[in-house]
């Protein structure tokens, strides 16, 4: 079929390196199945080849889950526009390894184009966006299949029917519209993937307004909502208790017998939430491997005692046994209840349920309900995470049924900010329906047409229920009362207009971002997005902004909005960029586009120490193959100087703290406008924020945790500093070094224990303390001198060791295998075993020992 032809240039690499005929058959064999991760690298692993696609994807398997990153590459994905958005959103999935991308957009590229698209340069002009991104597109990862769609804008809704897309065996698993098409284009379009099993996406920067769109059609399965880790618990006890009384179970009756288990932390399930049973002994041994459904275990407790389960008495207490735990709680709540009636006071005893969460109660059979007396020792507990199944409705009811649509700023959701853009956005389809054209950039005409049209729109649809119209929004909730000063949203439609057509590479960046991570989500990995969602940044328009000057130049767009002064500003800055991993690439490439240190006496000065390696490859886009090996800052330098050659920036290889002083010293600190971390370690972290502070710089901070990511501006005078934040309860969940060293109980334990032991310490801690002393003793005992005194002891005595192997002889591999096995032997064998006779001894004058698992 013609509308589905794919092109790919002459030269273009192919995905895998050997292309001898009979490997050509076995790979197009294992392509045309329809298993997940058929194109995933076991067949490499068979030919005894090094699996490189595997070592860029380690860091993505830590985050994701080797089973979504196999779902992942059973995905083909249609992206629709290649301007800034598009081009973002490609090169995040293509980096994320999905089956293939293929992207659409023969549109003539303009020089404001290059202001979000990275890869179209000056020889792009006049030709077509997808085509001129295609060669830097297949270049970011050779295992992804990339190809342009070759197809008028009428054959969209054919060609997503493709049933083999670039001889995958599979048809589209997503289609990401990325630039407006018409309302007919996009109804039909949806319509047609919701028929095939697809998901549809919209994601839309229209100047300073952000829109996404996600329908997953009419029965979308999500295995794992959140991507938490299932929690394994530690079973300290088994009791066979009756309910009734202060005892508290749902659906248990007086007298009915319950089997409760106590753990050795707390745990955060519901009512009939499932666990699997492992390493239960004995009798209870036939319950491992089984599936069971948990109900919270609650203690009736009166409200005069103010029990405090954080109270360390009371989590003393809660350690006994169940038996013991609801004898002390009788107690307590037999002398209030005593003390209440001796009072006549009248009304009620006041009293409350309390929940305890280092216990739960197990849905066993009665007929297995006695085995459980028979409990010894051991056990664990794993949680399973329910399936959810989800209906999504289509892009043609949602537009007009969805009554407040969410925000990013979930104020302003609160107050319906979300309605009027929803109303812009349908009012600007109505307009290219009428006109065959999107309003004009800075138009204001074509502005006063579209405010009149959203205006028209609302009052129509006043009267549908659940409709979508101006109508008062109180903390999220529609009122049916018609919005009383119309003039600001009047102003928001004329601006939405006059902005339309513009793009922004901030906003692009982050719905690239958004979107891909909304693709990955057909996998069943994470809960979509509702549906719709939009942002506003209204405060980012300058009064009477104008292009000015720099109309019709790649600066275009962001002078319409920003304003022309801004540019000028934005070209003299002097900044400092400090790291150079995923997202000082992300930095690098946003301050390249916006033109930032483009000017006369201006700066962007990039340092990083490290050099890049194979699982770099996956998620810091500036860097190729052919990069590995090489310093991070120099490489990434030289690819957006390429993009912008008026950007002057200067790449180091330094780090950033007390031993680099002598450079970074006053005069460099003290000529600099703002300073970007980019950084992925607390030390360096507070160090720059002390410089920020006492220089009176602005601090752009950030950081990524696996799915997971923060930001901050630090205003020195207007706001606190990174150093004055105070740890919050999100670590609560981290494993304490006490446990780890001293009380490990659990497999994730002993996991943590050999990283600390081996990666943290012999191969990261031990080398850089020797080198460092090696290279500088004087400067290496100033350093010392900051540490506490466990970190000294630990580096002297580490660099001891390391000297004393060096005075023992030559070093060859036999001395290496000798070392490796004395460390093994003391921290694997010998301190465990110190550990277990320890703390048995000690308990030994009870009759109980002190490890039960």
């Amino acid at each position: 079929m013609f509308c589905c032809k794919s092109r790919t240039p002459p030269g273009e690499p192919q995905p895998v390196g050997d292309e001898s005929p009979e490997k050509k058959r076995r790979v197009q064999a294992k392509t045309m199945a329809v298993q997940w991760g058929d194109w995933m690298g076991a067949w490499k692993a068979e030919e005894g080849q090094t699996d490189v696609e595997q070592d860029r994807l380690s860091r993505a398997q830590a985050a994701f889950g080797g089973e979504t990153l196999a779902r992942m590459k059973d995905i083909n994905v249609l992206i629709l526009g290649c301007r800034g958005v598009g081009v973002e959103t490609a090169k995040n999935l293509i980096l994320s390894n999905v089956g293939s991308v293929t992207v659409w957009d023969p549109t003539p590229a303009t020089p404001e184009d290059r202001g979000a698209n990275f890869y179209l340069s000056d020889s792009s002009i006049g030709k077509s966006r997808a085509s001129e991104c295609l060669p830097q597109l297949k270049s970011l990862n050779p295992y992804c299949k990339v190809e342009v769609l070759e197809a008028e804008e009428a054959n969209l809704v054919a060609c997503l029917g493709e049933a083999n897309v670039l001889s995958t065996g599979r048809g589209y698993g997503a289609v990401v519209v990325t630039d407006l098409l018409p309302r007919a284009t996009l109804v039909a379009l949806n319509k047609e993937a919701r028929a095939k099993g697809a998901a549809f996406m919209l994601a839309l920067n229209m100047g300073v307004t952000a829109t996404i769109f996600s329908d997953f059609g009419p029965r979308h399965i999500i295995t794992d909502e959140d991507g938490e880790p299932t929690q394994m618990l530690a079973v300290g006890a088994a009791e066979v208790i009756p309910a009734g009384g202060i005892v508290k179970v749902d659906g248990a009756k007086e007298g009915d017998k319950v089997v409760v288990l106590t753990l050795a932390s707390d745990h955060g399930l519901q009512d009939g939430d499932s666990v699997v049973l492992d390493d239960m002994r004995g009798e209870l041994a036939s319950f491992n491997g089984k599936q069971l459904k948990i109900r919270r275990f609650g203690v009736v407790s009166p409200t005069d005692a103010k029990v405090d389960l954080k109270d360390v008495a009371v989590k003393e207490m809660l350690k006994s046994s169940t038996s013991d735990v609801l004898g002390n709680f009788q107690k307590q709540y037999d002398f209030y209840k005593s003390e209440f009636d001796k009072s006549g006071a009248e009304g009620k005893f006041k009293q409350r349920e309390i929940t305890l969460f280092n216990r739960l109660v197990l849905d066993v059979e009665a007929s297995e309900m006695e085995k459980w007396s028979s409990y010894q020792s051991g056990g664990l507990v794993n949680s399973v995470k329910p399936s959810v199944t989800k209906e999504y409705q289509s892009f043609e009811q949602t537009l007009t049924f969805t009554a407040n649509p969410q925000m990013l700023d979930q104020e302003g959701w609160h107050a319906g900010q979300g309605c009027w853009i929803q109303l812009a956005l349908a009012a600007a389809l109505s307009f290219r329906d009428a006109k065959g054209r999107w309003p004009g950039l800075q138009d204001e005409a074509d502005a006063a047409e579209l405010a009149a049209l959203a205006t028209k729109l609302s009052d129509e649809q006043k009267s549908q229920e659940g409709a979508c119209w101006l109508q008062k929004v109180e903390w999220g909730f529609p009122s049916g009362e018609p919005v009383e000063d119309m003039a600001p949203i009047e102003a928001s439609f004329k601006r939405f207009s006059r902005l339309l057509v513009a793009e922004l590479t901030g906003l692009c960046a982050y719905l690239g971002g958004a979107i891909a991570q909304e693709v990955i989500k057909k996998t069943g990995k994470f809960a979509p997005i509702e549906q719709w969602i939009h942002h506003d940044d209204a405060c980012l328009v300058q009064e009477g902004s104008a292009a000015g000057a720099y109309a019709g130049t790649r600066y275009g767009y962001q002078a319409a909005v920003l304003g022309s002064n801004f540019m000028e500003e934005i070209k003299k800055q002097r900044v400092f960029l400090v790291g150079c991993g995923a997202l000082g690439c992300e930095y690098l490439k946003g301050l390249a586009l916006m033109g930032a240190c483009s000017g006369p006496g201006s700066k962007l000065t990039v340092t990083d120490m490290d050099r890049i390696e194979v699982s770099n490859l996956s998620r810091q886009f500036l860097f190729r193959q052919s990069d590995v090996g090489n310093p991070k800052s120099t490489s990434a330098a030289r690819v957006v100087k390429g993009w912008n050659d008026d950007l002057q920036i200067e790449a180091l290889e330094k780090g950033v703290g007390v031993t680099s002083e002598d450079f970074f010293d006053d005069h460099f600190w003290g000529s600099q406008d703002l300073c970007w971390n980019a950084l992925d370690n607390v030390v360096a972290r507070k160090y720059t924020d002390k410089c920020c502070l006492w220089y009176g710089l602005p601090l752009l901070e950030s950081g990524t945790l696996g799915t997971k990511s923060n930001s901050d501006v630090f205003m020195p005078g207007k706001t606190k500093s990174y150093n004055d934040g105070i740890e919050t309860d999100s670590n609560e969940t981290q494993i304490a070094m006490c446990t780890l060293r001293s009380f490990p109980y659990l497999p994730l334990h002993c996991i943590e224990f050999a990283k600390q032991a081996y990666f943290s310490d012999y191969m990261e801690f031990a080398p850089q303390q020797y080198e460092s002393f090696r290279k500088d003793v004087s400067g290496f005992f100033e350093q010392l001198d900051a540490m506490g005194e466990a970190e000294q002891f630990k580096a002297l005595k580490m660099i001891k060791g390391i000297i004393e192997l060096q005075r023992a002889g030559p070093i060859n591999f036999d001395v290496c295998i000798k070392a490796a096995f004395n460390h093994y032997c003391k921290d694997f064998i010998t301190s465990i075993r110190d550990l277990i006779y320890n703390c048995d001894e000690i308990e030994k004058s009870t009759g109980k020992p002190f490890w039960t698992g």
